[in-house]
């Protein structure tokens, strides 16, 4: 072993560079917070793997600022074509396409190979200052009160100590980080349950459709097209002990044997890989300094494509809070990480494994119920930040997902409700109250206030500093409220607080409680 330099530090060091860890560092970034990450792979990971982006996980992108490229690099899920050797047998769809309302702005699961995904959030966490460390791993793990002793090594076997307030393991369902914490993994791998997938050029398909032969003997084969790509993400069920190549040669073979098409060709692979079949989950995600994100903390079976947007979600769940506890907030803060996100996951892995038997079941021409996936329903109701302060319940609940709306500035222009909450800040909405009035007496200084009037029953308030203008209602509306009525947004996007006038000065000891900002 290398002796080690002095070690450096940081505030928070993360391992794994994949979705999870990169929507984590942003997010870190973008707060001033000092952070590391890094991979043990060379670069960034090939392959389509967690392609389905969710409706809330395109939200939390949108605050990110990289809707626009993932939008790009995007494309709906196609409709299946389906085949009996070369005879047509009629089609169906996975997901339904749905438009955009108010409230939701991304209503549908969007395609994006995963390889896209993590390249834009590497660019946007460069932009933000921070760059990826690519092969370097996590060998050895120290942890007492004041911080984490971390020991990296580099692939040419250099090491180096950090010392970090924090570690985060987002490396995968093999985590170092989770095995040097002890923490355990629970659940199963089934063996017997193996899917060969690729991404690949295919010659013969037309690229208007999903390809599919869902009862093909020997197992169902599909081809997916691959928005902003030549290629299709290829998809082959194996039968247990079944061996195969992992070539062109293999993959071609084993369309043919199993379509009875000569002219279906495929070439020139990027990316081959056999998947097996994993239920599991962390027995905490949390330990001291050391907490576990993503497919370290929870691995999906892949039907109704959670895997990847649980992870997302615990980033952007858990990275406001380290934010605000390192800049003063109190500790007890991140106690509710593992409280909110360990019940999620758990529901999650629940509904996957449902899914997942219904979908081995009806082979491909499974339909994925979207509302129950979307992820737009989850919640942390039960949460202790979650403070329902009102005398009469409204359609929503403090832990419920804010919902988004449209309004008018006070000139006219056209806003979204989003626009206004975007960024790494808790907001309050004061419904009808000037904002003078609301900032002297309830918040704390710096608080991020914006005043929603409703023009037909509010004059605009003097002084107000961002008035929203609720033209038709649909905020009032969407969030149950009156005038007099008080919500605060948490930095993730979830309604942490509803206070109604009776109950107003809640919104100050609410703050202090998730917010770096002294009361």
């Amino acid at each position: 072993m290398s002796s080690l330099r002095r070690p450096t530090e940081c505030e928070v060091l993360i391992a794994g560079a994949g979705p999870t860890g990169l929507a984590l560092a942003c997010d870190l970034a973008r707060r001033g917070v000092s952070c590391r990450i890094v991979d043990k792979l060379p670069g960034l990971r090939p392959g389509s793997r967690g392609k389905g982006l969710q409706p809330r996980t395109l939200e939390i992108l949108e605050d990110l600022g990289v809707i626009g490229e993932i939008l790009a690099h995007s494309g709906p899920y196609l409709p299946f074509r389906g085949y009996d050797g070369d005879r047509a047998i009629g089609g169906w769809s996975w997901f339904d396409q749905v438009r955009p309302r108010p409230d939701t702005p991304y209503p549908s699961l969007r395609m994006v190979p995963q390889y896209a995904t993590e390249r834009i959030l590497c660019d946007r966490l460069e932009a933000l200052g921070v760059r990826v460390e690519h092969g370097v791993e996590i060998v050895d793990l120290r942890q007492d009160p004041d911080g984490v002793s971390v020991v990296l090594r580099a692939d040419a076997g250099a090491e180096e100590s950090v010392r970090c307030a924090y570690l985060v393991g987002a490396d995968g369902a093999h985590s170092r980080v989770r095995a040097a914490a002890g923490v355990g993994f629970r659940g199963e791998t089934d063996g017997d349950r193996r899917v060969l997938v690729g991404d690949i050029a295919v010659e013969g398909l037309d690229r208007e459709h999903t390809h599919a032969w869902p009862d093909a003997a020997g197992g169902p084969v599909a081809f997916f097209p691959l928005p902003g790509t030549e290629e299709f993400c290829f998809f082959a069920g194996l039968a247990p002990g079944e061996d195969v190549t992992l070539t062109a040669g293999g993959v071609a073979g084993l369309v043919a044997a199993r379509t009875g098409r000569a002219d279906i060709r495929p070439h020139s692979p990027s990316w081959l890989s056999v998947y097996t079949f994993n239920v599991r989950m962390a027995e905490r995600f949390r330990t001291g300094r050391v907490f576990l994100a993503g497919d370290a903390a929870h691995v999906h079976p892949p039907a109704g494509g959670q895997g990847v947007n649980t992870g997302i979600q615990d980033a952007f769940n858990l990275g406001w809070k380290l934010g605000a506890v390192l800049r003063g907030a109190p500790e007890g803060l991140l106690d509710s990480y593992e409280e909110e996100r360990l019940p999620v996951a758990a529901r999650v892995l629940e509904l996957s494994s449902r899914l997942q038997t219904a979908a081995a079941r009806e082979n491909l021409r499974f339909r994925q119920p979207g509302r129950e996936t979307h992820q737009l329903q989850l919640n942390y109701r039960d949460s202790a930040l979650s403070w329902d302060r009102r005398t009469a319940a409204g359609p929503l609940r403090a832990g419920d997902r804010a919902p988004d709306a449209v309004c008018r500035d006070p000139y006219g222009a056209r806003v979204r409700l989003f626009d206004a909450l975007r960024g790494p800040q808790a907001t309050v909405l004061a419904f009808g109250l000037d904002d003078t009035g609301v900032r002297q007496e309830l918040l704390p200084p710096g608080a991020a206030v914006r005043t929603v009037i409703h023009p037909e029953v509010d004059a605009s308030p003097a002084g107000a500093r961002a008035v929203l203008v609720d033209a038709d209602s649909s905020v009032h509306t969407a969030y149950g409220v009156a005038k007099g009525d008080v919500a605060v947004i948490r930095p993730d996007g979830y309604i942490g607080l509803l206070a109604d006038r009776r109950n107003l000065s809640d919104v100050r000891p609410y703050l202090a409680r998730i917010s770096p900002v002294p009361a």
